[in-house]
């Protein structure tokens, strides 16, 4: 008899197996995959959509932006001690009352700076004609062989340029042009033009006076198709693609470089007053290069730079200082100290762009939540920002915006992606849900509406005692089993059918084109077959059933698709009604029963707002000395409409619908307010205790223990006046956690009971760690006490759970206590404690507070009934 209270326990069976391992993969296989592909696809569309937008040059404006973003974040390097820029402010030209200024002055400037032996004077001046007084004292001292002037190079047929002074070598002459970006900023250096016959090649003025300070025969200067050499050192052409650049081949015409810039301040600044006056140290001109050039904004020789935009005063940078930023620029190139700005390829680019395109796909991908999405997506972008700001300061300039680009749009598709899927897919298996399943057969529906010998079924599938894997193997177990289950499913069908899941452990299959109803109940049959082979988890094997609903209609009828499905349904609740593992096609009539249902539900809701429920009292008797010695408290429903009615009508729809927690809540502060009444009428029956019921999902709700102690409080009450009686069902399946739940109970001075004992499931080794004080056993076991002979196996097992309660420290109570031939068996068998019409009814509190005080007037009361 104990072996089978034992056996209750076991379900399913378990076992090792070989298959796992293989039904584990595929199961990870089938997300990984689908995120593999919908990646890569979105990945390629979107890299070659920036791609192609980079290369028509719509991004080129953007990159310009960041390119000078990056030159503001730099690190500011010193001055460059090998340079001195004299320039010629508002206040010199104010002294010297005079633009341009007079030859005779230049030529004094050049005078008192050649006594400190500079190795180079570079003038960018124009002197094409002469400013008198002076023009011979100037043409004297530009005659040295250490002065460099400028010239301008002519930008078309109209305009011939300026020429540089005369009697002055080729090889002391640069063009001062500057090349300027659409956006009118300042970022590349011209260092030298071909002639139209691409036989003469013109320095500019930074070169030539990078060359004169240089002075090596060793470095000597070659002009070549993709390059400009100096000696061993290669300055490559910058090419109209290059970095973020996406330029006409006009503009790029000559020998560019981007401008490196070291900071706003490039060198030592005098004025023209300063040296005029000889008001400066001489060991800033000697050995050194001495630009002079124009920095008064009046003259309108600034130009726009990456520093600009933060620029507080002075937003533009004169002519002279960008020279000076190109002259250290070729200076630290030919010595090596410092390396050309450098760029990738077209190809390396686009593997760059794919590349963040991926990390957005696969970021969005994973994440759940959209404030992780959020944050991962931030976490990338700064990231791709660190590694493009540390390039830079390594001298290479890679694409920042097309990357960002990929990484946002790759990251919003797949998003996009993802919701619109999981709107219209189940995320575990990846069939078509509920949505996408009726908007499918509503399209077919309509769209062959004419065929009307045909006709189509759907069936709806539930698996049985889904629950039970869910709860004992863990959500991981049963996620598992969803998806080989419908991996098997999807076996069983050909392309004509759809299958979906349309809920929790529920499936649907349409069948269109049926030629009659054997067809969808050989395919319900196989089903049935298909889905009672084992299936694996972690080594051990799980076995089901599945019931199924199924649904026929013709494609001229007037029912709709959801009509279609919910028929299904029903008659797949009453497959399970039916005893499961089965199938049953729907018949005019089962969908009553639903809307029966629908409505008892609907009467529950009204009902617990209107009050509409009552506590009703049974008894609860000593078998020894038939005294009363607590009350089990039961809920009944008086209904305006239905009258009085039992709670085996109407408890089960509580209990599913979840109506049951906020009714049981209620029926537990009802029975305490009325042991506080009794407590208070009766103060000498201080042992009376009232037993409630707690159902299954009450139990399960996380605030439980609060909720109780809560209301013991407010009515000072002592817990053990108060009796929670509980399934086996209840608490088996997850032992661990019932068993603290119970002692939290028990901490609050409780009394505990098991209910219905011996008709759950039951697990006699976990039964001697619970800590409860009551056996209940249940009434079918009691009523089975006749003295017959036929009847003697429900004696001995009522006799043996007595005794084990008996052995376990616990009392026990027999349910359903009708007759004294059951009264004298339970009395022989030392039962404590029994319950049922031979005593009293289920009485009103009123009822029941009369026999109570009845029972408490007579010192020797008079037996049941």
């Amino acid at each position: 008899m104990l072996s089978k209270f034992s056996s209750l326990l076991n379900q399913f069976r378990l076992s090792s197996s070989q298959e796992n391992s293989r039904q584990h993969q595929n199961w990870g296989q089938h997300y990984y995959w689908q995120s593999v592909w919908v990646i890569a696809f979105l990945s390629v569309l979107m890299t070659g959509a920036i791609g192609w937008a980079k290369q028509q040059g719509r991004l080129q404006f953007l990159e310009l932006l960041v390119y000078d973003y990056l030159v503001q974040l730099q690190p500011k390097q010193p001055i460059d001690s090998r340079l001195l820029v004299v320039g010629i402010t508002e206040e010199d030209i104010a002294n010297q009352k005079r633009w341009p200024l007079s030859d005779e002055t230049i030529a004094q400037l050049l005078i008192n700076l050649e006594k400190f032996q500079p190795k180079v004077i570079a003038l960018d001046l124009f002197r094409d004609i002469p400013h008198p007084p002076g023009q011979e004292a100037l043409e004297k001292v530009l005659a040295s062989d250490n002065v460099i002037v400028a010239n301008q190079l002519p930008s078309s047929s109209d305009d011939p340029g300026v020429s540089a002074p005369p009697r002055i070598p080729r090889e002391r002459i640069g063009f001062v042009d500057l090349v300027i970006d659409p956006d009118n900023v300042v970022r590349r250096g011209l260092l030298g033009v071909g002639s139209s016959s691409g036989k003469r090649h013109f320095p500019s003025f930074a070169l030539q006076t990078s060359l004169k300070y240089l002075a090596d025969p060793k470095l000597a200067l070659k002009f070549t198709p993709h390059s400009l050499t100096l000696g061993q050192t290669q300055i490559k052409r910058l090419q109209a693609d290059s970095g973020g650049y996406q330029l006409p081949a006009s503009e790029v015409a000559g020998w560019q470089t981007l401008l490196r810039f070291r900071s706003p301040s490039i060198a030592r600044q005098v004025s023209l007053t300063d040296v005029l006056n000889q008001k400066i140290d001489p060991q800033w001109i000697k050995g050194k290069i001495v630009l002079i050039g124009v920095t008064a904004p009046s003259v309108k020789d600034t130009f726009p730079t990456p520093y600009s935009s933060v620029q507080t005063s002075g937003f533009e940078m004169p002519g002279v200082i960008i020279h000076s930023h190109l002259v250290s620029q070729i200076l630290d190139l030919a010595s090596g100290k410092q390396r050309q700005f450098w760029f990738w390829n077209l190809g390396e680019e686009w593997v760059w762009l794919g590349l963040w395109s991926v990390v957005g796909g696969v970021l969005t991908w994973r994440m759940k939540q959209l404030g992780h999405f959020i944050l991962s997506l931030a976490i990338a972008v700064a990231g791709l920002w660190f590694v493009c700001w540390w390039l830079f300061l390594q001298g290479g300039w890679i694409p920042f915006v097309p990357a960002l680009l990929g990484l946002f749009f790759t990251a919003v598709f797949t998003l996009a992606y993802k919701v619109v899927y999981q709107n219209y897919h189940d995320s575990l298996t990846g069939l078509p849900n509920r949505r996408l399943f009726l908007q499918r057969i509503e399209a077919f529906y309509h769209k062959h509406s004419h065929a009307k010998s045909a006709f189509m079924a759907v069936l709806f599938l539930d698996l049985d005692r889904f629950k039970l894997v869910n709860d004992g193997l863990g959500h991981l177990a049963g996620d598992a089993l969803l998806f080989q289950t419908a991996q098997r499913l999807k076996s069983c069908l050909n392309i004509e059918h759809l299958l979906a899941r349309v809920g929790g452990d529920e499936f649907a299959v349409w069948l269109p084109n049926l030629k009659d109803s054997k067809e969808a109940i050989a395919l319900a049959d196989l089903f049935q077959k298909e889905l009672t082979e084992p299936f694996f988890w972690k080594g051990k094997e799980i076995c089901i059933t599945v019931s199924i609903g199924i649904a026929f209609d013709q494609y001229d009828s007037d029912s709709e698709p959801p009509e279609l499905l919910r028929y299904a349904d029903i008659a797949m609740f009453h497959a399970k009604a039916m005893g499961k593992a089965r199938h049953e096609i729907f018949m005019k009539g089962m969908d009553t029963k639903a809307i029966v249902r629908w409505q008892l539900e609907t009467d529950l809701r009204l009902a617990l707002s209107q009050d509409e429920f009552e506590v009703y009292y049974q008894p609860i008797v000593n078998l020894q000395s038939l005294r009363i010695e607590g009350f089990e408290a039961l809920v009944r429903w008086r209904s305006p409409s239905r009258g009085l009615i039992s709670p085996d009508n109407f408890i089960s729809v509580a209990e599913e619908s979840g109506l049951i927690v906020p009714l049981g809540h209620w029926i537990l502060r009802q029975a305490c307010q009325q042991i506080q009444l009794w407590r208070q009428q009766f103060p000498n029956l201080s042992n009376l205790q009232v037993s409630v019921n707690l159902s299954g999902r009450q139990f399960s709700q996380p605030n439980l223990v609060e909720q109780i102690r809560a209301v013991l409080m407010e009515l000072n009450l002592t817990g053990d006046e108060l009796k929670l009686e509980i399934t086996e069902s209840m608490i088996i399946h997850n032992v661990e956690d019932a068993i603290a739940l119970l002692h939290e109970l028990k901490s609050l001075g409780l009394k505990l009971s098991i209910d219905d004992f011996g008709t759950g499931y039951s697990s006699l080794s976990y039964l001697h760690r619970f800590p409860v004080d009551t056996l209940k056993i249940d009434k079918s076991f009691v009523s089975r006490l006749i003295g017959e002979q036929e009847q003697e196996k429900y004696t001995q097992l009522v006799h043996t759970i007595i005794t084990l309660g008996h052995n376990l420290k616990m009392t026990v109570i027999a349910e359903g206590l009708e007759t004294e031939e059951q009264l004298k068996i339970l009395q022989s068998f030392h039962c404590e404690y029994g319950q049922g019409y031979f005593f009293a009814k289920p009485l009103l509190r009123d009822d029941a507070t009369e026999l109570l005080a009845h029972h408490v007037q007579e010192e020797n009361p008079p037996p049941f009934p």
